[in-house]
């Protein structure tokens, strides 16, 4: 399945994209894409809908974060080895972990801005794992039992801020907007295989980022099953997994985001996402 929320920032309502690609209202069912929807239950009760039984939606609604409520916003670095190089940075042989702000999360369409004082804004094209089950103790066999799906993040970063202050990465990474997530939610029987998901990401239509699922440091299962052995994993936290190479920081000379920029990204079966970069105002 691929579950949305669309409509005005913080009066999102619940929809379906089905199978001719046609928005569908989930409004009637459930109160949000967030919380107790996503487990395995009320999946299997949206599952079982016949979806051209839900009213259409109108298409030229905002398409909003693809989770509602989201309790913690985890992020995963150097995950693929190819990035890590890229940097200059070790091989993790464990996990990096870090948080972003669950305030930083924006629609797949929504603007960008650039934070006051900012001078290197970056893009990072990932895969986010939404979790539908609490975990805790979760065997790496099991991981996949609580997740209710996988979407697209933009996992912008201030990278002076990330580096430059004290060493503690939540802070280029929290700002508002800093976190676009969707267009879908998309639930693990409707891909393949989650370790072979094609990513790309352009900025004003020149290709960055190309890479894939395939080359991640730490699988999908492992991160979830890592991570619950230090916290208590709850329905609807999301945990970004990492970048293929190709992002700004690493370009000769090195190149950031400014206002008027486009970025467009995707990832197979998980949809498209195009935003426009904006200057702090105010």
């Amino acid at each position: 399945m691929r579950l949305v929320r669309y409509g005005d920032s913080g009066a999102e309502k619940p929809g379906l994209i089905d199978a001719e690609h046609v928005l569908r209202d989930l409004s009637g069912e459930v109160d949000d894409i967030a919380g107790h929807t996503l487990s395995r239950s009320m999946l299997d009760k949206i599952r079982a809908l016949d979806p051209k039984s839900l009213p259409k939606a109108d298409p030229s609604h905002r398409i909003g974060p693809c989770v509602g409520r989201v309790g913690n916003f985890i992020a995963v670095g150097l995950n693929y080895e190819d990035h890590a190089r890229e940097t200059g940075a070790p091989i993790p042989t464990e996990p990096i972990i870090f948080n972003k702000a669950p305030s930083s999360i924006i629609g797949p369409r929504d603007d960008i801005i650039v934070p006051k004082g900012s001078k290197s804004t970056d893009w990072e094209v990932e895969v986010a794992i939404v979790i539908g089950e609490e975990a805790l103790y979760v065997s790496e066999e099991a991981a996949l039992d609580h997740v209710a799906g996988f979407c697209l993040c933009n996992d912008v970063s201030e990278r002076d801020w990330q580096k430059d202050r004290g060493g503690q990465w939540t802070k280029g990474k929290s700002a508002p907007t800093f976190g676009p997530l969707g267009p879908w939610l998309v639930t693990p029987d409707a891909i393949e295989d989650v370790q072979a998901i094609d990513l790309w990401l352009d900025v004003n239509g020149e290709r960055m980022q190309t890479g894939s699922t395939a080359t991640m440091i730490f699988g999908m299962r492992f991160v979830v099953s890592y991570l619950s052995q230090f916290m208590r994993l709850m329905p609807g936290d999301v945990i970004t997994t990492g970048t293929p190479p190709g992002v700004g920081a690493a370009r000769n000379p090195p190149r950031f985001l400014k206002d008027g920029d486009i970025v467009t990204l995707g990832g197979s079966s998980l949809g498209e996402q195009r935003q426009v970069v904006r200057a702090w105002q105010g």
